[in-house]
């Protein structure tokens, strides 16, 4: 049953399973599985880095779905959702950072999110959106649907776009910029290639279908697996310019 959907252009909803509670991006929503494949990858790379992130699960809706909000928008959206979603165990007593947490937040935190988030290009934790709630007494990184922004345009992949630099001073975490090269090698030492393969593995082949020709066999579905690895790992080949300097705004 669903419950409580936020109001936005991804419109997630909060769904109540024999599981448990989930909060619930939607694969019908805008930007369509492409931030599901996102959203997977970074929060499973958070985990290799010891970074706290809400468990994950894959959400089935059928067509016995139901839901206790009428709105029309809202119904056509959950009809264009059939199939695999991914939910997120909702978090007891949940809020947002507030500013004071921000500014007080320490190196050893501060500096593995800010890392993270120049590994997978997101722009999309800034002082303005934070993407950072606090519960059972931490902080906990959700949101990452922005990231991975290559996966939107194949075809201008290259060698450089692979090695591009960040815009450090737009991060939230933009003060630390300076303490970055320090935990580059430790934090990087955790991301094998191992662990890359891991993250993609546990994105299901329906969430990239999608993003392919409608004909795709599996074949060309792992090459396009492999292809979001094979982006990373050379991401993270020595020297990394998105740890050791900052792009122009």
């Amino acid at each position: 049953m669903l419950a409580g959907p936020r109001r936005g252009s991804s419109r997630p909803v909060v769904v109540e399973t024999a599981r448990g509670t989930f909060f619930t991006k939607l694969r019908g929503a805008a930007q369509g599985t492409a931030v599901l494949v996102a959203e997977i990858v970074v929060a499973e790379l958070a985990d290799a880095l010891g970074l706290p992130v809400p468990r994950r699960a894959l959400v089935s809706f059928d067509d016995a779905l139901r839901s206790d909000d009428r709105d029309g928008e809202l119904l056509d959206l959950l009809a264009q959702s059939r199939g695999l979603n991914l939910g997120f165990r909702v978090l007891e007593g949940v809020r947002e950072m507030r500013p004071g947490e921000i500014r007080d937040a320490t190196e050893d935190f501060a500096c593995p999110v800010l890392w993270l988030d120049a590994l997978v290009m997101n722009r999309d934790r800034t002082p303005q959106n934070p993407n950072i709630v606090i519960a059972q007494g931490r902080p906990w990184l959700v949101d990452h649907g922005a990231a991975l922004p290559f996966q939107y345009d194949w075809s201008a992949v290259s060698e450089d776009s692979s090695r591009a630099p960040y815009p450090h001073e737009r991060h939230l975490f933009a003060r630390w910029r300076h303490r970055l090269a320090s935990w580059d090698h430790r934090l990087a030492g955790k991301l094998t290639r191992e662990a890359l393969r891991h993250a993609l593995e546990q994105v299901p082949d329906d969430f990239l279908r999608p993003l392919l020709p409608a004909d795709a066999t599996a074949p060309t579905v792992a090459r396009r697996r492999h292809a979001y690895e094979a982006f990373l790992w050379k991401r993270l080949k020595a020297p990394r310019a998105f740890a050791l300097g900052s792009a122009a705004a």
